[in-house]
């Protein structure tokens, strides 16, 4: 599901309004992304399956270490396009994959979908290309992901970036009801891109809104329309429930490599806030305070704040990610 639509209605969202026609592609053939979307195949617990990715070399001379960029929940690997830029220019290859169940990849019709089994598929991916020692820099539900990433394969990641990830919290653990898959399923299917708008709007960018923010709205939405899109509902479900049930959080001590933490403070994301009690539901989602809890639990790990920013900095303002992520990678290393 869009995380936290419930609360975004309980606060008198208008689901109405049109919000632009997107185009109905469950794969995203029809999307652009920055740079050619090539194909990974593999098989994986008994399928034949396709993994995008987008292997981008460096624009200056090469610095020789590449940089993995894991998309959200409600992203793709396309999200990413204001960071690839920088990022190639200042010397760096750039691999950006979509997972499988996600955007330009395959969503199966029956997967057991886990952290381990996506890091393991990217791992894989990565082993094809000749990528060995990344850094890994996850957001949102990526941000869950390259943390098993670097659990799964301590001795061959650099450096863990975490950009606004969730699950900096345990929500089960903190009294948030746990839903079925098919309850999720049923949540996915009232998604709209007005719904998927409002929810951006208030969490992701703090209730401001720009007009190049609506390109990411379009191309959420189109996946939720027409042939192919029961299989996108079903694996972002299926999704909800690995991010609900898979905590990471409670392992962040066993992280033993230099991590740095990018967080916008004004985000509020918490899965399943809007099925919890007010009681609980108010003390969920405070990244502020849980960016701190994270830098505490991390060895050696380094903060990085955007106190004015949500939960997508570098689409928020990527002038300012930008900077601040390439000084937090030059600096790896350093005390």
């Amino acid at each position: 599901m869009i995380r936290g639509f419930g609360l975004a209605l309980a606060f008198g969202v208008a689901t109405s309004a049109a919000c632009g026609e997107a185009r109905a592609d469950a794969m995203l053939r029809d999307f652009a992304y920055p740079h050619p979307a090539k194909e990974y195949a593999f098989t994986s617990q008994g399928q034949p399956l396709t993994m995008a990715y987008m292997d981008v070399p460096a624009a200056s001379p090469a610095n020789g270490k590449t940089v993995v960029l894991f998309h959200g929940k409600n992203f793709c690997g396309a999200t990413w396009e204001g960071v690839i830029a920088p990022l190639t220019k200042a010397g760096y290859r750039v691999v950006v994959p979509d997972q499988i169940g996600f955007c330009k990849s395959t969503k199966p019709a029956t997967y057991q979908m886990s952290f381990h089994q996506l890091a393991a598929n990217t791992h894989a991916l990565l082993e094809n290309i000749g990528v060995a020692q990344p850094i890994v820099v996850g957001h949102s539900m990526g941000g869950m992901l390259a943390t098993r990433y670097a659990l799964s394969f301590p001795a061959e990641t650099t450096a863990l970036v975490l950009v606004n990830p969730i699950g900096l919290e345990d929500w089960s653990a903190k009294g948030v009801p746990t839903r079925t898959i098919d309850e999720l399923l049923e949540e996915e299917r009232k998604t709209d891109a007005t719904r998927i708008k409002a929810y951006q709007q208030k969490t992701y960018y703090d209730g401001r809104w720009r007009p190049e923010f609506d390109r990411w709205v379009d191309m959420l939405a189109s996946m939720y329309k027409g042939e192919g899109s029961e299989a996108v509902m079903l694996s972002q479900a299926r999704a909800s429930d690995m991010i609900f049930s898979q905590p990471v959080v409670h392992e962040f001590p066993r992280l033993a490599l230099p991590v740095v933490l990018l967080i916008g403070e004004r985000d509020t994301t918490a899965i399943g806030k809007n099925r919890a009690s007010p009681e609980v539901a108010e003390k969920l989602g405070r990244y502020a305070d849980l960016a701190r809890e994270a830098e505490a639990r991390i060895k050696g790990a380094r903060l990085i704040t955007f106190p004015k920013l949500g939960h997508s900095p570098q689409v928020e303002e990527p002038a300012e990610f930008n900077a601040a992520l390439l000084d937090a990678l030059a600096k790896l290393g350093t005390p």
